[in-house]
């Protein structure tokens, strides 16, 4: 699978459109409309992406697409906006609160099925640091971005933290679960 790759400057552009967005649903109470003909080729792929917020290193949002629907630079500008003001885990961002923001973006290579026999055999195979997961099972569902080995270095302990994301328990399992991975290309703000 090829690697997605963004020059400095169109991830710096990233950020910059991401934070802009959100100051302008602060200001307006909307999403912030991006012309994309306006950027570079490469933010006009079709990608999907996820932004995510922190406050004091805390998460403040995170709000994102595991599948391309539209152009690099849209998706995230989206996203930064409904990362500040609907993420449901927290309330609506206030503007005192966004100098104190930084900024991560983590764009998504397409997700690859994965084929196991068991929950061993699957986590022989999950790369730490390196795979996101999708745990698909009915109407269950839970995503983590391969950002989250940060916090959960051990593979046994980042599916139960996902099956627990996904609406199920820890001990569960079945056969029929569908599990695929995907990488990222992940970016933070710089510091100024």
């Amino acid at each position: 699978m090829p690697s997605i790759k963004l020059s400095e400057e169109d991830q710096k552009t990233c950020i910059d459109v991401a934070r802009a967005s959100i100051l302008y649903g602060l200001k307006t109470g909307k999403p912030h409309l991006i012309n994309t003909e306006e950027y570079s080729a490469a933010l006009q792929q079709q990608l999907a992406s996820f932004v995510t917020l922190y406050k004091n290193s805390q998460l403040r949002g995170c709000i994102g697409s595991l599948e391309a629907h539209q152009p690099l630079i849209n998706d995230i500008a989206e996203h930064a906006y409904a990362a500040a003001f609907h993420d449901p885990r927290f309330p609506a961002l206030l503007e005192d609160e966004f100098k104190q923001l930084s900024l991560e973006i983590s764009v998504l290579n397409p997700p690859q099925a994965m084929s196991f026999v068991n929950e061993q055999d699957l986590l022989q195979q999950i790369r730490p640091g390196i795979d996101g997961l999708i745990l698909q099972y009915d109407f269950n569902q839970g995503t983590f971005l391969p950002s989250v080995w940060q916090q959960l270095p051990d593979k046994k302990d980042f599916f139960n933290h996902l099956k627990v994301k996904a609406g199920l328990t820890t001990d569960w399992w079945n056969d029929n679960v569908s599990v695929s991975r995907y990488q990222t290309l992940s970016f933070e703000e710089k510091k100024r």
